[in-house]
């Protein structure tokens, strides 16, 4: 077999050596350099967070959060912004969750047995179960009545009117009221996906010392703070206008020091 002329075999490296930069590189495995333009080589994952587009109602919630933060907010809405901490939400909602209200099978079930002793004529041992309630106007009802212990009332409610007078009517009647993050953290405990508020009105003898204590830290915290309820909210100017307004008292300190020749 007799060889092609004017092509010479290029050496190879021995096993186990590492090439170096005076070692002569196989033309054939040549690099390529990757091509990004459209229709070449896959794009490489880049964090493109800034340039999404978002949904409408992504839009508005955050331009909404920003001009909560930029006007001025009365305390009337401002006070929904100061809710419990987490450990009293906690054993809020773990108290809450002994007395979910039963379902209508559950009561279906509750009401047939009713009525069955009721043909025997035997003694109703079935009693009404204690529950909590919820709806609005439920628990105006309750509170004007002042059946209810404890009124838990959610701080994102949209729109803020439908509870905006709620804390007020509590303090008249006297019935302590918390407010909790979250509407669908109470909507859970109700078997809603979300709910505007709900009240304790009866608890088991054995959580009895505990709602007291929980209603005694919510007065003392809600109902008898003065300063919650005169507490104006909002005000809080961007990042760049912070800066020109710092910048601009210094300048205006370092004149008062020039003029009083503390600073030459």
């Amino acid at each position: 077999m007799v060889k092609a002329a004017g092509k010479k075999r290029l050496p190879t490296a021995p096993l186990g050596a590492k090439a170096t930069k005076a070692s002569v590189k196989n033309p054939m495995f040549a690099s390529k350099p990757k091509d990004y333009s459209v229709g070449r080589d896959i794009q490489p994952k880049r964090d493109l967070s800034r340039y999404v587009r978002w949904p409408r109602y992504v839009r508005l919630q955050r331009q909404k959060r920003i001009l909560l933060q930029r006007l001025k907010v009365p305390p009337s809405i401002n006070q929904f912004n100061h809710g419990i901490d987490k450990n009293q939400a906690s054993q809020l909602l773990r108290l809450m969750g002994r007395y979910k209200p039963e379902s209508k099978k559950e009561k279906t079930e509750r009401l047939q047995q009713m009525a069955k002793n009721k043909v025997d004529g035997k003694a109703d041992a079935t009693k009404k179960p204690h529950f909590i309630k919820h709806g609005v106007n439920h628990i105006v009802q309750l509170v004007e009545s002042k059946q209810a212990k404890l009124v838990v009332i959610a701080h994102d409610v949209d729109p803020i009117e439908l509870v905006l007078w709620l804390p007020a009517l509590c303090r008249k009647k006297d019935v302590p009221y918390c407010i909790i993050k979250g509407k669908g953290r109470i909507g859970k405990i109700v078997n809603q996906k979300s709910t505007t508020c709900c009240a304790i009105t009866s608890v088991r003898k054995e959580d009895q010392s505990e709602l007291e204590a929980i209603s005694k830290n919510f007065r003392a915290s809600f109902n008898d703070n003065v300063d919650i309820r005169r507490r104006w909210g909002g005000g809080i100017m961007g990042v760049k206008s912070q800066h020109v307004i710092r910048a601009r008292e210094q300048l205006l300190e370092k004149e008062k020091m020039k003029k009083a020749g503390l600073v030459l």
